[in-house]
């Protein structure tokens, strides 16, 4: 794979904004060997979905020769980017931040290499920022910027014309250390493409001119589109939630549930976005896709890409088989940790294991699990066939035993088509 053709696949796949100096920089690829960086903000002990084209655009410039660098902002993280945002982010502490970058670099590794000839690098802005004094850093940064040229730039023009709510010079302040940093990185690894989201680009521009003005040296600019959802919704959030790639905060199941519910009208693009599958084999699979929409094979091709990328192949079979149980006709053969995924947002109630040896009936523990206000009610709900008992239908009370528990020590509610309790005996 030439070279030449990192900008163009970029293109095709619908990862570049805006790029500067492109027939510059088109060469500069060409010339190979190339160093770029992408930077983000500790403001999470781990990575979301959101991050994810930022991460996967580096793992393909690798892969076309060139070397990425990820910069996890210790300075800039205590700052608060103002890009996109209509207030102040609330300020980390550095004990903070710190717990934050050991939990985010080894979600790295799962994308680009930190080993071989282009071997992705890691590094903290708050190594070469924290050092230095305030004058100083007046003297040899601050001195290359006017007041104007910063208060034009999108990000920080939209906070000063909010009367209400401005911007404070902390924030201010945080295009120079962006700045900085592309010129540190200049010097110390010979980087000269930084990345970023489109709302970046005044301050990645910034860099550019400050290496042009200390060094009289040309670097470039690359951004990428900010995601939104076919329905106008911000992208990596479902049910206002980020969708993280810690599986502590969001379990491999959810993560390949969020992949399956992609909008068709989404599922291309994120395929090209996401996945390293070729142009030709998407192409392929959305002709597919639209002789039978119904059964969903682009999302479930997007979505297997995806979790086994984030998670692995052994998550990605888990996720695999409580999906096909949730939608079989009964819930069996499960773990316990694997109903907890894919029940993780619904009631549940914990009961004494020696309340099921003693037969309690299932009108009963419909009333203990929330579904019911009384034996009475759940008796009618029952016996009008609105009970199910791991997914299969009940149609007359009856004593429960061990032998009805979908996994080591739960059992599964349904009243209705949706609304489901899970029952755990400890």
């Amino acid at each position: 794979m030439t070279s030449t053709s990192t900008l163009s696949e970029l293109r095709a796949r619908g990862m570049i904004e805006q790029v500067s100096s492109e027939e510059t920089l088109e060469a500069h690829l060409t010339a190979g060997g190339a160093t770029i960086y992408v930077a983000f903000d500790p403001t999470a002990d781990s990575l979301h979905v959101g991050h994810m084209l930022p991460v996967l655009l580096l793992a393909r410039m690798q892969k076309h020769g060139h070397t990425p660098i990820v910069l996890v902002g210790g300075a800039t993280g205590m700052i608060g980017d103002p890009s996109g945002r209509s207030s102040e982010r609330q300020l980390l502490t550095p004990e903070m931040i710190a717990a934050n970058l050991a939990a985010i670099r080894p979600q790295l590794s799962r994308f680009v290499s930190f080993e071989g000839a282009n071997a992705a690098i890691v590094v903290d802005n708050g190594d070469w920022t924290r050092p230095v004094g305030y004058l100083e850093w007046l003297r040899t940064v601050g001195k290359h910027f006017t007041v104007n040229y910063m208060s034009a730039k999108e990000s920080v023009r939209r906070r000063l014309e909010d009367r209400e709510q401005g911007i404070s010079y902390t924030e201010f302040s945080y295009m120079l250390i962006q700045a900085n940093d592309f010129l540190h990185l200049f010097d110390h690894h010979r980087c000269t493409i930084q990345a970023g989201g489109s709302d970046q680009w005044g301050n990645i521009t910034a860099g550019i001119d400050l290496v042009r003005k200390t060094r009289g040296a040309e670097v470039f600019a690359m951004t990428m589109p900010l995601l939104t959802t076919a329905g106008g919704e911000k992208f990596g959030k479902s049910a206002g939630n980020a969708i993280w790639l810690d599986p502590a905060r969001t379990t491999p199941y959810q993560f390949y549930q969020f992949w399956m519910q992609t909008d068709d009208r989404d599922v291309e693009r994120y395929l090209k976005l996401f996945t390293f599958e070729s142009l030709e084999a998407i192409a392929e699979a959305m002709k597919a896709h639209a002789g039978h929409p119904e059964r969903r094979t682009a999302q479930k091709r997007l979505a297997a890409d995806m979790t086994e990328m984030v998670h692995g192949q052994d998550a990605l079979a888990d996720a695999l088989r409580a999906s096909e149980a949730l939608f079989s006709k009964e819930l069996s053969g499960l773990s316990d940790k694997e109903l907890s995924s894919v029940f993780s947002d619904v009631p549940s109630v914990t009961l004494e294991r020696g309340a099921l040896a003693a037969g309690p009936r299932l009108s009963q523990i419909v009333v203990q699990a929330g579904a019911c206000g009384s034996r009475g009610e759940a008796n009618r709900l029952i016996q009008g066939g609105g009970v199910y008992l791991n997914n299969v239908r009940v149609d007359a009370d009856r004593a429960l035993s061990e032998a009805d528990l979908a996994s080591e020590s739960t059992l599964v509610l349904r009243t209705g088509k949706k609304s489901y309790y899970l029952v755990r005996f400890s």
